[in-house]
């Protein structure tokens, strides 16, 4: 059996499917990435621009780069793998988005069950008290926004050297360790401990798929790897799963 036909027979019969996204999928809409051949980071030292430590020596200079980031992130659309798991939330009894991304491009497209594992740049909250904050993204930053407990805001996001949201990856794992099915997408598979669902999905018998441009360390191990943009892999196969089922 061909192995796309072979995934669509899977995906029919699916109850409870998870999917682990990364910056490949919205590299698609137009989405810089950080790692790979060209990405950011290799033009930039990371922990010049994404670390506490940056933002304390320079708040000014970081608010700026992430106003800008956030600037570039509005002005693009989901795509159609982003339309297509939405499309599949809708269609499965349980199912789960667990990213990497911060740009909300999910839930641009439509999906509601969405865990950011690495923070939102949409949003912003107090470095003291970590209330959430309303700044606006694409304002000009000449003095750092302050919260009205006195605290610097800033972006929402996870930097170096910081802990993912603890429920955001507590219910990760979860979605993995049940999934009947669990797609891992556009990522590496190299950022931990996000690269450690799809292996958390495998040890409790999940039929993984991998869609990706590039082989990863992931795709000597998953039942299926899918090579190609996810925005052309995803429709045809959700095309495939949806006749005659």
């Amino acid at each position: 059996m061909e192995i796309l036909e072979q995934v669509v027979q899977v995906c029919r019969h699916a109850q409870h499917v998870g999917v682990l996204s990364g910056a490949g999928i919205s590299a698609e809409s137009g989405v810089a990435t950080f790692r790979g051949e060209n990405g950011i980071w290799n033009k930039i030292n990371p922990l010049e621009l994404a670390s506490m430590q940056a933002f304390m020596r320079n708040p000014e200079r970081i608010l700026e780069w992430y106003n800008h980031r956030r600037e570039i992130i509005l002005s693009v659309q989901p795509n159609a793998a982003h339309f297509t798991l939405a499309a599949m939330e809708n269609h499965y009894p349980r199912f789960a988005v667990s990213t990497q991304n911060i740009d909300g491009l999910h839930q641009r497209a439509g999906s509601r069950c969405v865990q950011e594992l690495h923070g939102s740049i949409l949003r912003n909250r107090c470095t003291d008290c970590g209330e959430m904050a309303e700044v606006d993204p694409v304002a000009e930053v000449t003095t750092p926004p302050r919260c009205h407990c006195g605290g610097l805001i800033r972006p929402d996001i996870v930097w170096f050297g910081e802990m993912l949201p603890e429920a955001a990856l507590t219910e990760s794992v979860q979605v993995a360790r049940q999934a009947d099915v669990y797609f891992s997408i556009g990522t590496s598979a190299v950022v931990y401990p996000a690269a450690q669902l799809p292996y958390e999905a495998l040890e409790r018998g999940a039929y993984v798929i991998e869609i990706n441009l590039e082989p990863t360390d992931l795709s000597n191990v998953v039942h299926a790897s899918l090579r190609g943009k996810a925005g052309e892999i995803l429709p045809r196969l959700w095309q495939k799963v949806l006749m005659d089922s």
